[in-house]
């Protein structure tokens, strides 16, 4: 009896294929809930993050570059390590939903803490948006 055994890049292949399996359609509400953590949280790119608001979340992101500008992020910056994970999600009627995430914030030398970050979105004519953000304990 011969016992089929893959070869190393199907393997890969295979691995691949799971693993992009696992990640969200950049387009949907979560997928754009993800993309707008990754910029505002992960990177610190308020630009980046500016471009997937709407409505109040455009101006809190609008009020955070005005307040930050002339802050340079350079090598001495220690900005912080952030993980997060989807708690909650609820798509409502009327193109609305709402995904409530649990962050975890390394940064070196000051600990560790965990926030909660609640995300509105509503689809419009431009796709979903973050419409609001809200963090809390």
């Amino acid at each position: 009896m011969k016992v089929f055994l893959p070869d190393r890049m199907t393997l890969v292949i295979l691995l691949l294929a799971g693993l992009w399996g696992c990640h969200s359609d950049p387009q949907s509400a979560r997928g754009v809930a993800e993309r707008f953590l990754d910029a505002h949280y992960v990177h610190i790119d308020l630009h980046a993050a500016k471009a997937l608001c709407s409505g109040l979340a455009l101006q809190r992101v609008e009020d955070e570059i005005r307040l930050t500008a002339g802050t340079q992020i350079d090598d001495s910056t220690r900005p912080p390590q952030v993980y997060y994970r989807l708690r909650e999600e609820q798509l409502r009627e009327g193109g609305r939903a709402s995904l409530l995430y649990e962050a975890t914030f390394t940064v070196d030398g000051a600990g560790q803490f965990t926030k909660k970050i609640l995300l509105t979105l509503r689809q419009g004519s431009e796709g979903w948006r973050v419409t609001n953000f809200k963090e809390f304990d």
